[in-house]
């Protein structure tokens, strides 16, 4: 039986470029963020965290115009569908996804959320230990600011939980169900039941034009 699982597995591509340069840019990018926290740093940390805004927003636009395995919903399912999933979850030849699991859509879905939230609340937030305060602070009052710059500290916190989780999935899955999701999503390919599906790509220049635009965008918005 095993001989012939393995006959029938093949080699897929399931990551477009635009959505593994995503994945391991906002890695960096958040990492410097981290880093430059503290106020002798905030100039890169105010730089990093413009650049979180424009992946973030990037791949929200990306998930609604990018290839199949980029999109929601490819991979968004409903409460069912994830309990379904869980139940085999142990099982090496449990359900097998192309692109992001269900559980893995949450994590995603709750990742960007997190990350977004946490852009916003740094554009907003008061700095009074000597730092750069965020670039829309000039709007909002001295306590308002403050209040925005404590959960924009919370929130970090928040993230750093769920990056521990997802590390922790990534071990889990190499352990338990064979699956090497860090190499996925390097070069892309992965190996796959051969069942007939392939995923469909679109051209890169759609994702250099959203780049582009939402580049301009955080450019103006952060100049207001």
């Amino acid at each position: 039986m095993a001989n012939t699982k393995s006959a029938v597995r093949k080699r897929v591509r399931v990551w477009d470029l635009p959505t593994r340069i995503w994945h391991w840019s906002v890695l960096i990018l958040f990492a410097i963020c981290w880093w430059t926290a503290d106020t002798d740093h905030m100039r890169w940390h105010l730089l990093a965290g413009y650049g979180v805004l424009g992946l973030v927003t990037f791949r929200i636009v990306w998930g609604f115009c990018g290839g199949q395995t980029a999109r929601f919903s490819s991979f968004v399912r409903g409460p069912a569908g994830v309990w379904r999933y869980v139940r085999k979850l142990l099982k090496r030849d449990g359900d097998e996804s192309l692109g992001h699991n269900p559980l893995g859509a949450l994590s995603i879905i709750v990742m960007l959320s997190l990350l977004l939230l946490q852009t916003i609340l740094g554009l907003f937030a008061v700095n009074d230990d000597g730092g750069a305060s965020g670039p829309l602070s000039q709007w909002v009052s001295y306590e308002t600011g403050r209040r925005f710059a404590h959960l924009h500290a919370a929130n970090f916190n928040l993230l750093l939980l769920l990056i521990g989780l997802h590390l922790t999935a990534i071990v889990f899955y190499r352990l338990v169900r064979g699956e090497n999701l860090v190499s996925a999503m390097i070069h892309g390919y992965k190996s796959h039941r051969a069942s007939g599906e392939t995923p469909y790509f679109v051209t890169p220049w759609r994702a250099i034009l959203v780049a582009a635009s939402i580049f301009i965008g955080v450019v103006l918005l952060v100049r207001i």
